[in-house]
Formats: C-alpha cells, structure tokens, sequence
C-alpha cells in the first residue's frame, strides 16, 4: 500500500534512539470498541519544558473525558493517546513523530509548542499521508518555515493559533498607551521563530515602521547566548525605551541580568515566548513586575470546553487546585487540541482512510475554550486562528498576575487592569 511504503521510506532516515512513549489508556470492561490511536507530541523536557507543564494535567482531564469513547456512525471508539517528549530539539520531534507513525501505526496526529515541535512533526505526518493537527506556534513559522506554498497548502497537516500580525497589533496597543518614545530594542534568536518575528518583509519590522516606531535591530543572536553587552550597547546608544522580540526563558533571564547590570533600563519590555510562565516571572524576582506579553489563553477568556463544559477559569482553577501551581497559557490549547480530537472522529465518514479524516479536519467548524476553530476562515489554506489579547505581569498581594491590559483585537476578552511603565 501507498501509505505504508511511505512509512518504510522516512523511517530509513531516521536514528535509532527511540524513546519509549508513555500510553494512556481507558480500559473497558468489555474490550470490544474499535480503537482511534492518537500520537502527542510536546517538549516536555529541555528549555522550552513551560510549554509542556499542564501537559500530565490535561491529558488526565482528557482521558476521563473520553472514558466513555467517541460516537462514529453508530459505533464506539475507544481514543488511545500515546504521548512523547520532544525534548525541545527538532530532531528529536521529527525522531519520537517518525516512530508514532511507523511504529505505533496512529491514525491521528496531535503536538504543540513551537515551531521545535510542531514543524518536524507535522512534515513526518505530511510525507507520510498521516492527518495532523498542531498549535501552540503562529502561523507564520508554521506555514512559511514549513516551505508552505500559499497557492497549494499542505494536504494532511492543520494548524491553530494566532499569527504574528496578531501579536504586533497587540503589542503596538500595549505601546501607544504607555506615551514612551518610539525607539524600539529588537533582539531575535536565530531560530525559527526569531527569524519569523525579525523577517524584514513578514515580521515585525515594517508594520513597527508604518506606526513611525525605528526598529532597532542587531542581528540575531544563537540561542542560549552567555553574552549579551553588544546589543544592550546598541539599545543604549540609539535610546531604546521599549524592547521587544521573541525568547526562550534562560535566553531573557540573562538578557534582563545583564541589562540591570550595565544601567540599561527601558520603560516597557514586552517580550513573546520567554514571558508566558509563571515560573519564569517568579524566577526574576522584583524584576518580573511589569514585564508584558502577549496573551493567548487566561482564566478570563469567556469561553467553553466543548469536551467537558468546563469554563476556561473553571480549567485553570482545577490546575491550581491540583498542582499547587499557577495556571499557564499553554494549558487551554493542549486542551483545545483533544477537543477537535473528539469532533473530528466523530465526523469522519470512514476512520480507516485518512484523506476522510484530513476532509473532517479541513470542515472543522467548532467552538472551544481558547475559541472558534473553523479553517474554512483562514488566512490560508491548512491555518485558521485564534483571538490574542496582550497585558502586564503586575503584582498583587504577594503574588504575580498576569493581567488584560490590551483587548483591541479581541474585544469580547475583557481587559483586567491598565499598563503600568517599568520603574
């Protein structure tokens, strides 16, 4: 068959360092129910770890949500998710994808976070006809660092998020009401995301040029850096009061030591990626307070888990509640991603062909607790996306919150406080 030789083929290119998946499972008392395997990829380890924190959480919440199976043409299928860690490496995501496929044999493909995780996956799912769905990355380095043709799109692999013209909206909002001056420190990683928000014809620099922000922009440094006095020099120098780019966490917390040490003190940073987790801004200490971000997902967001009727505050209190930690964006979208899970294999015409499954994905017309997900109102073929708000690590009490301070492009999420300038 077609679809196996292509199996054959990509798993002769791959390494033999497989790890061994972790399988959740609901077992029936009466093992009869055909069976729906479902492969989840996340970085549950290395430097993008945050994005996978909820993840144990979600899938627990997932699977007794799914207890019971899912209803298709008069039978029940039982969901089997077998889960793997990207471990935050390209290779490893293309590595643990290839073995999903062509050694658990799934039949539907989920992962998030990053274009890391999703962009090596989703091309072992399109070479080998297996159907995908990802999130948790915009759009943008998704379909372009995919080498998506926007005349042709990709057959079997979908994705939703918000984009990066999204987040520039957002963040020029964050910036014309603060009333600083225009001069912006840009500081992009050379990866895929970095390259995306720097591109000088897609990313941030011409609608920052169009609202009469100066860009000022370096180069891009290689992740993990250990030095980052040449840019904080050019940030003094050119008067920067605003900073912004795209992040990992140990890249920032470095990045921030060093421009407290070398005097340079901007009045907003809002930074996409580094300033999403609790952990991090608690990591930063008094240093956190007032650092801003884009928003993806929150307790506030007015919308409703289609799997389990939970309200998104309701999802993100049960997280608190059983952690002990403080809810994470991420959560919502891992979430989301089981959600159409369920509707798609519900309305698949015949669950043993995947191009009836890719035609299930592609009508998707749904709500979900980060949102509507309909791709027939994309900005192209194989992306629809989600509402983005932006706001502002403030603290409260003795706690740091992550507050709505911005909702110009999504105003049915209501705003939760003002913007405040770093002291």
């Amino acid at each position: 068959m077609k679809k196996t030789t292509s199996r054959r083929t990509v798993l002769k290119g791959i390494g033999a360092a497989i790890a061994a998946p972790a399988i959740l499972r609901h077992t029936q008392a009466y093992a009869a129910n055909p069976k729906i395997k479902v492969g989840f990829v996340s970085p549950k380890t290395g430097p993008l770890a945050g994005f996978a924190e909820a993840d144990d959480f979600v899938l627990k919440g997932v699977q007794a949500a799914l207890a019971g199976g899912v209803e298709n043409n008069g039978k029940t299928y039982d969901i089997e998710i077998i889960s793997k860690d990207s471990q935050s490496n390209p290779n490893r995501a293309a590595e643990v994808a290839a073995d999903l496929i062509l050694g658990d044999e799934v039949n539907l493909m989920v992962a998030a976070s990053t274009p890391d995780t999703t962009n090596p996956v989703a091309d072992q799912c399109e070479v080998n006809e297996v159907p995908c769905i990802t999130t948790d990355c915009p759009w943008q380095p998704y379909f372009f660092g995919r080498n998506g043709n926007p005349a042709e799109g990709f057959e079997y692999t979908y994705h939703f998020f918000w984009g990066l013209e999204d987040v520039i909206a957002n963040f020029l909002a964050l910036w014309d009401s603060a009333g600083v001056s225009k001069t912006v420190a840009g500081i992009f990683p050379n990866d895929a995301d970095g390259n995306a928000w720097g591109d000088a014809k897609l990313g941030l620099p011409p609608p920052l040029k169009e609202n009469g922000y100066n860009l000022i922009d370096p180069g891009r440094y290689q992740p993990l850096n250990d030095d980052f006095s040449s840019f904080i020099s050019a940030f003094k120098e050119a008067g920067c009061e605003i900073v912004t780019g795209n992040m990992i966490p140990p890249d920032f917390a470095t990045f921030w030591s060093q421009a407290a040490q070398q005097d340079f003190k901007p009045k907003v940073v809002t930074i996409g990626k580094a300033l999403l987790f609790p952990s991090v801004i608690d990591s930063l200490g008094d240093r956190g307070d007032g650092l801003t971000s884009e928003i993806w997902w929150s307790p506030n967001h007015p919308f409703t888990s289609s799997l389990t009727n939970e309200s998104a505050k309701t999802l993100a209190d049960g997280f608190t509640a059983e952690t002990g930690r403080p809810w994470t964006q991420p959560i919502g979208f891992k979430h989301a991603l089981f959600e159409v899970v369920k509707n798609v294999v519900s309305r698949t015409e015949d669950l043993e062909d995947p191009s009836a499954m890719v035609k299930a994905i592609a009508e998707t017309n749904m709500s979900t607790i980060v949102g509507k997900v309909d791709w027939s109102q994309g900005p192209m073929k194989n992306v629809t996306k989600t509402p983005l708000v932006a706001g502002q690590w403030q603290k409260q009490g003795d706690k740091m919150e992550l507050v709505i301070t911005t909702n110009s492009q999504a105003p049915e999420i209501p705003v939760g406080g003002e913007l405040k300038l770093l002291g």
